[in-house]
Order: structure tokens, then sequence, then C-alpha cells
């Protein structure tokens, strides 16, 4: 199987967890109502022999709740309830998990329109005696849309109206249940409880009408359906296993008394007079108002149930991939206005279709079909914890595969093909619905409206309601005024069974009414004060509320955390008493302020208040939010204190940070240094070493030449014409004196390799005992192309005064570019100096650069002295500041002194000062620790 094919089961925009666990559990309990439909019709088909068809049928409900509770333990998080478990079940059959799905969707769809049909009969029937008809198709479509004009307010207002009616239907069909048996059991004149002989059995008749009971009996699990948006969900999931308690009372118990009570041939089909007839003798003349009600209630019941239930399953099978996006929608007060709308157009054209015996056998196959799945997808995971009764479920699918194929059949086979096809249909709108351009059919569209619904209030609710309120009530009283003058001519017991379905009919648009006009603004009320409740008890901020007096009437916890006070001692305190500069009258106070706490404790703290007036009943109240700033007003206190140290931290990190790239810079160079030594170092070494060798093999072959012109001194021709072409004399003279040359050369790079390894110290410790002698030396022997003559520049003396030094303990590398900045601003003043010479014509100035060296014990002092221009008297204290320079622009970074005063300062723990006569020279004199010891 492709993985584009395998459901995504999606754990976003759930349900809101609004319903209530009495409104699930009235949902849940629909299903018993369902039993009044069919019983009756096969009641009139198979007599007697109905009680067989019940059994089994109730049998099968009862376990089918029990596992429907487990699987929605297991899943407690999915909506839509049966064909959703059963499709999650089936993930393996995406196909076939869809399919069922749906039609247990069209076996719901057809509830609303079926209902319609009987409660415009219901209402012919009572008013037609009476000379009155009214039309069928506006009574049947507004019968229809009614359940969804409420759903579209939210599934909170079907599910209180479904449990208003649904409590006491339930203890009316329990007692037409248990008082009908115990009156056959009890009294003597009744028929016997038994039936006198034992019917004949049909199996072709069984599997027809098996095929309806499917439809009522297993029914009963329609709580599932909402457990996801129930606050209660495993307890809403009990439901089912009370269902399936009484689930045979009902289902059996209500059939047999049919079977012994309603026998007469008048009553035919008719659900109401079936019911009345079996019930008159033990409840007698209120029999026909409580079937009413019971009939009534059992199709609002209902229709409310299929048009709640019926979205879940699409927003299900959305959520788990198996339907378009669109109907994974919801607004915040769960809402699911795509699949509502689905299932409106799916129950108007059965609406429209009026077959009504031929649209309950077309849909009844796909919930039959839904059932199997359910059954099948049990089987396939018996070896799984939410699988209980497998091989039950196995034999039921047996039971239920013959029942379609044999009772679809014997209904009606085009009846059964249609049925089959059915959800083919459907799937196959889903799959261009997916595919359509049109805004409304993409979830986006949908999110957008909802988002602009929640922000557009009625401008006026107050005329609105008013308004509405007077429609209603004149409305009422027209409503009054017509049914009394036609109950004026009628008995009492007539009257009711009338005033019941009006009644419910008018409560039924009531409600419809408020959804769209009242009760949006309730809802939205109490929404905004439960978000202001809870912001007011989540708030980390103090808030309290006050009268005009000062005195507290509300806080919460942040208020008693911030003053120190429990909250029951808080409460009607003055306010001015714990805000002691808090002006008194509360007219003067304002509406932003910083005011002093002394709390319980002692401590003082400083909050920051924001005063709102509102009116509560026309008396003034005050809003004060508390904000403590103590910490803000302490750290502002420090941030002032902080604000010129880091101003000039910034400044001394600019600094560092220039001298860290200068000295990166030098530390590159040593690398530079050290690496050229080296790659030179090695080919020299060969070429010196091999010099000897070549001299000494020179000189053989010399004497070796000598050797033969003594013993052939007439060589051959071509021999004296090649003699005279080299000039060999010349060339044996010559020879010796070239390899002594190279020997000199190849010294002088030795010397210059060791200097420059001497300079960067790179293949020494950074800290080590070295000779200075031999830092000067190196640094001066990369400085000659500077010092020596150029042009008509001449050549600078440099004069070296060495004492006996001792090896220094230093970090040698570093101590290299100290020499190396002192020696090159001095060749920079004495080549300045020699230019403003020249440019005067004097040539009798004679650059020289002094470096003096002595042991001053426990240190070693040097002094480089040149006689250049010297430094200016007034610049002299600011020599070693970074970025200073006496340097035209672009000739300096002003970094050199100050990086070399680091060097010898901080990093040596020495000494480095500067004397400096102008137009004489300057001379810096460094002192350097002989080691770490003397330093510390």
């Amino acid at each position: 199987m492709s993985s584009q094919m395998l459901p995504q089961f999606n754990s976003v925009a759930r349900l809101p967890r609004s319903l209530s666990l009495l409104e699930t559990w009235g949902f849940g309990l629909s299903g018993l109502f369902l039993w009044l439909g069919p019983a009756p019709a096969m009641h009139a088909a198979l007599g007697s022999q109905a009680i067989w068809v019940w059994i089994p049928a109730a049998i099968a409900g009862v376990l089918l709740n029990i596992q429907i509770k487990h699987l929605g333990e297991a899943w407690p998080q999915m909506s839509g309830g049966t064909p959703n478990y059963a499709a999650r079940l089936l993930k393996d059959y995406p196909f076939l998990a869809r399919y069922s799905a749906i039609g247990y969707l069209l076996g719901w769809v057809s509830v609303p329109p079926m209902n319609a049909f009987i409660l415009t009969d219901l209402i012919h029937t009572h008013l037609r005696p009476l000379g009155f008809d009214p039309p069928d198709l506006p009574l049947r479509i507004g019968f229809t849309l009614l359940p969804f004009i409420v759903a579209f307010s939210g599934a909170r207002a079907l599910g209180i109206l479904h449990l208003f009616l649904v409590l006491p239907a339930l203890c009316f069909i329990l007692a037409f249940c248990l008082q009908g048996i115990g009156w056959l059991t009890l009294i003597p004149n009744s028929p016997s409880l038994l039936p006198p002989a034992t019917p004949h059995f049909s199996f072709i008749d069984w599997c027809q009408w098996y095929f309806v009971a499917v439809y009522a009996a297993y029914g009963c699990e329609t709580a599932s359906s909402f457990v996801a948006d129930s606050r209660r969900p495993l307890q809403t999931l009990q439901s089912l296993k009370f269902a399936a308690g009484l689930l045979p009372v009902v289902y059996i118990g209500g059939s047999w008394v049919l079977m012994r009570m309603a026998t007469g041939a008048e009553v035919a089909d008719s659900a109401f007079l079936n019911l009345t007839t079996a019930a008159q003798p033990f409840w007698g003349e209120a029999a026909g108002t409580i079937v009413t009600f019971l009939l009534a209630s059992c199709c609002l019941m209902s229709s409310a149930t299929a048009v709640s239930n019926s979205p879940r399953v699409l927003y299900q099978l959305a959520l788990d991939g198996y339907a378009s996006p669109v109907f994974s929608v919801s607004s915040r007060q769960g809402v699911l206005g795509p699949a509502l709308l689905f299932t409106l157009s799916l129950n108007l054209l059965c609406l429209v279709w009026g077959n009504l015996s031929q649209v309950v056998m077309i849909t009844g196959t796909g919930y039959l079909i839904s059932m199997m799945a359910v059954h099948w997808g049990v089987w396939l995971n018996r070896r799984q914890p939410e699988a209980l009764w497998s091989h039950w479920a196995l034999g039921f699918l047996g039971v239920e595969m013959v029942v379609l194929v044999v009772g679809g059949w014997a209904w009606s086979w085009q009846s059964l093909l249609l049925g089959l096809a059915f959800p083919l249909g459907v799937l196959g709108v889903d799959a261009a619905i997916r595919k359509i351009r049109w805004a409304l059919f993409h979830p986006e569209w949908w999110r957008r409206y909802y988002r602009r619904q929640s922000f557009m209030p009625i401008a006026d609710p107050i005329l609105w309601q008013v308004s509405t309120l007077i429609v209603l009530i004149c409305s009422a009283t027209a409503v009054g005024w017509f049914v009394r003058a036609i109950l004026d001519g009628m008995g009492s017991w007539s009257n009711a069974h009338l005033l019941i379905l009006l009644l419910m009919t008018v409560v039924l648009v009531g409600v419809a009414i408020a959804c769209w006009t009242t009760l949006p603004q309730v809802n939205a009320i109490a929404q905004a004060r439960e978000q202001a409740e809870q912001l007011f008890k989540d708030a980390s901020d103090a808030i309290v509320v006050v009268d005009e007096g000062g005195k507290i009437l509300k806080a919460n916890a942040a208020a008693a955390h911030l003053f120190g006070i429990p909250k029951n001692k808080l409460l009607r305190q003055s306010l001015t008493q714990l805000l002691p500069n808090l002006n008194l009258f509360s007219g003067k106070w304002q509406h932003r302020s910083e005011q002093s706490l002394q709390r319980s404790d002692a401590t003082e703290r400083t909050v920051e208040i924001v005063i709102s007036e509102r009116t509560k009943q026309q008396t003034p109240e005050y809003l004060v939010v508390l904000r403590d700033i103590t910490a803000r007003k302490q750290a502002e206190v420090a941030l002032r204190q902080q604000a010129e140290s880091l101003e000039k931290t910034l400044q001394e990190l600019q600094r560092t940070q220039s001298q860290l790239i200068q000295s990166e810079k030098m530390s590159s160079l040593g690398q530079l240094v050290a690496g050229v030594a080296h790659e030179i170092n090695n080919p020299v070494n060969f070429i010196y070493g091999n010099l000897t060798y070549a001299d000494e093999y020179t000189r053989d072959l010399l004497a070796l030449i000598q050797l033969y012109q003594e013993h052939y001194p007439n060589p051959k021709p071509a021999i004296q014409d090649r003699q005279a072409e080299i000039d060999l004399d010349f060339l044996m003279e010559d020879l010796p004196r070239l390899l002594d040359s190279m020997r000199v050369g190849s010294e002088r790079i030795q010397k210059i390799v060791a200097s420059l390894r001497t300079f960067s110290r790179m293949d020494e410790a950074e800290l080590k005992a070295v000779n200075i002698h031999e830092g000067i030396d190196s640094t001066l022997m990369i400085l000659q192309n500077r010092t020596k003559a150029k042009g008509d520049r001449p050549a600078i003396e440099v004069v070296k005064n060495y004492g006996a030094l001792p090896s220094v303990e230093c970090y040698a590398g570093q101590l290299n570019q100290v020499f190396m900045n002192l020696l090159s601003n001095a060749i920079d003043s004495l080549e300045e100096k020699l230019h403003q010479h020249l440019a005067e014509g004097d040539r009798s100035f004679t650059p020289r650069i002094c470096i003096d060296t002595e042991h001053c014990s426990p240190y070693v002092r040097i002094r480089i002295a040149d006689n250049g221009l010297g430094i200016p008297e007034s610049l002299q204290s600011r020599l070693f500041d970074p970025f200073f320079t006496t340097k035209p622009v672009g000739k300096g970074t002003g970094l050199g002194l100050a990086i070399s005063y680091q060097i010898v300062v901080e990093r040596h723990q020495g000494k480095m000062t500067c004397h400096s006569v102008p137009r004489q020279g300057a001379e810096f004199a460094l002192e350097i620790p002989m080691s770490r010891l003397v330093s510390q």
C-alpha cells in the first residue's frame, strides 16, 4: 500500500470540551427511543414473530455498546464515535474505512427528514378532525431545518434542549415497558404474559425485519460521538454501559408488550395507535397524550442527535485524512459549519426524494455495512487490547452479511443496489470538493469567516433583544388565541394531544429563534466574563477593586502576595492606609502614579499603580492595577552609577581591541618569519654541508687533470681544442675560489636564518631564559635593509655597547617586538632629520643609533638612543597612550609604543622610560627583571 493512501491521524483543531456530562448522556440515551419507529410496523407485519427479531438484535446492541465503550476509552480524543473507531480499526483498508463511515453517516442523515414526515403526519392526525389541514411541504421543511438552525449556534443549545426532552421521555418509555410487563404478569383479566402458541417462523421475513431492526437496536452507541467535546469523556462513555442495560428492557420488553396487547386489526402499522392501544389498559385516558409526547419527543430528540452526530463523523474523517480538510474547521463554540452544511444538503436530498420507505432502505443499507465494518475491524484487531469478544464479532458479521443480501433483496433489490452505491456517490462529491477551487470548499475561508464573526457584535443589542421579545410575545399571543379557539370544541384529552404537539413545536421554534438572537449575546457576555475572571485570577500584576471610599472589595492572589496580607484579611481594608502617599479622596487619584508601600514584614516597596473608574449599579468603583517596580528602581540607580564606568570600559575595550589586533599582526609576522627561516634553513644546510665534499672532489679532479698533463703533455688535437675552448687553466685556477665564495654566502644565509629564528623565538617555549644580545642582533639583522646607505642617504651607524649580561627569563618573542618598535621609531626619526638636512643642503649630519646594555642586579638595563629629531617635552607624557603618534597621518597607528609599554611593564613587570631633547634625539630605557621571582 502506498504511503499516500494511509490516513494521517491529526491531533490539531480539536473541538472545545463544552458539553456537560448530562448533555452527552442525553445524546447517548436517545438511541433507546429509535425503537418507537420500526416496532409498530414490525409488529403489524410479523405479529408475535417480531419478538424473535428483537431478541438477537438487542443482544447484538448490548455487546456493541460495551465494545464501543472500550474503544472510546482507548481513543478519548476521537470525535464521531463508532464509524471513526471502525475507520481506525480498518486503517490498513482505507477505502473500506471511508466507505463504511460514510454509510453510517447516511444512516443518520435520513433521520431528520423521516422525523419531519412523522411529525407532519401526527399534526394532520390531530388537526384534520377539526377541519384544519395545513400544507405538508412547509411543515416537513420546517421540521427538517429547525434542528440545523439551533445547531449553527453550537452543540450546547441542542444538548440542553435534548436533555429537557430525554428525561421525561425516558421515564415514560420505561414505564410503558415495565408497567406493561407487570400488568401482563399480575393482572388476572389481562392477556397472559406468554403467547398461546409458538408462531410460524419465516427466515426471509426475519432477515427483512432484522435489516430494519439494526437501524434502531445498534443506535444506542451515539454517546461515543461526543466524547471529544465532553468535559468528562470517560464518564460520558459510562452512558454506553447504562444504555446497554436499558436496551433489553425497551427493545425486548416494549416489543413483548406490543405483541400481547396491541392485537387489534384496526391499529395496523400506526405507531400512535399501536402504542396507545397497548398502554390504555394501565394508563387509561392519558395514554394518547403520553404516546403523543413520546412520539414527538422521539422525533425531536433523534433529529437533534442526528444533526449533532453527523457533522462530527465528517469532522473526524477530515482529521484522519479520509475526508476533505474543509470539514475539520470548527468555530470557537464548536460549530462545525462546513460539515453541518454538507449534512443539511444530504437531508434536503432525502426530503426531496419523497419516498420515505425507499430512503430508509437506501440509507439503512449503508448503516448496516458500517456495523459490519465495526465487527470486521474488531476481528482483524482481535489481538489488540481494545478489541473485545472478537469471535462474537465474527459471528455477528456473518449474520449481518446474510441479512444484507437476503433481507435487502427481499425488500427491494433496486433499493439495495442504490444503498450500496450511495456512499460511493458521497465519496465522489467529497473528492470533487477537494479539487474544486471555490473558496467555500477551503478551510482558510471558514477560518477567516469565524474570526470575523467573533468580532462582529450587534451594534445595539438592547434594541435587538427588545424587538425580538416583542415579536415573540405577539406571536405567542396570536398562536395562543388561535389554539384556544380550536380547543374549545374538543374534549380535554384531545386538547392535551394537540397541546403537547404545539408546545414542543413552539419550544423548538423559540429555541431556534433565541439561538440567532439573544443566545449569541448571552454567550458573548458569558465568554467575556469568564475571560475577565480568568485574567483577574491569573494576572501576574496585583489587581484590586475598591469602592469610592478606598475600601478593597476584591483582590487577586498577586495582590495578597504584594501586600503580604492573606487575601481574606485584605478585603475591606483601606487602600489609602496601605499606600500612605495616595490621596484620601478618590476623585483626585491620578490615572498613573508611583507609590511607596510599607509591607507588613517592614520592608518597603515601590509600586506603580494604574487606576480605572467603572460604574456598577450606579455606584462608582475603581479597578487598581499595582506592579512592584522596586527592582526596576534599584536597577535604575545601579545603571546610573555604572553609566560612566561602562562608558570608560567601552573606551578601554576599544583600545584593547586595537592593541590585540596589533599584537596579532606582530604575532603573525613572527610566525611568518619563523616559517620563512625554517623553509630557507633546510636547503641552505644541504648546500653548506655538501660544499666541503664538492671542494674536496674538485681538488681531486684538478689533481687528476694535472697528472694527465704531466704524463700526456701532447694530447690529441680534439682534446687540445676543447681545452682552449673552456680555458682550462683559468677554470682550474678560479673553481676553488668559486667554491670558497659559495661557502661564505652559505654561512651568511645561515646567520640571517639564525637571526630570524632568534627574533621570532617560535622554536622555544614562551617563557625561557634567553640571551638579550641575540634578540637585539637578530632585530638589527632584520632592519639591516633600512640602516644601510641608500642613494644620497648615508648609512645609519649602529653603535653597540654591550655589557656582560646573564641570561634573562622573559617572553623572548614579545621582547623582540619591543626592540623592533623602538629601533623602527629611531630609524623613522633619523630618516626624517636626514631629509630635513638634505633639503637644507647640509650633508654633515651622521645618523647614529646607540645600544647600551648593563647588568644592574636584579635587573638588566637596555638603552636605545638616537640623534634624531627628538620628542617635544609637552608630548612625552602621552607617548605610551594608545593611538597617540607624532608621525604624519598614514605613517603610524599610535600603537607601537603602547604595546611595547604593555609588554615591558605589565607582561614582564619591568620599567620603560623615555628621555628626549628636541632636535638632539631620544633615549628609551628598559629595565627587565632577570627572572619571574624577581618580578613577583
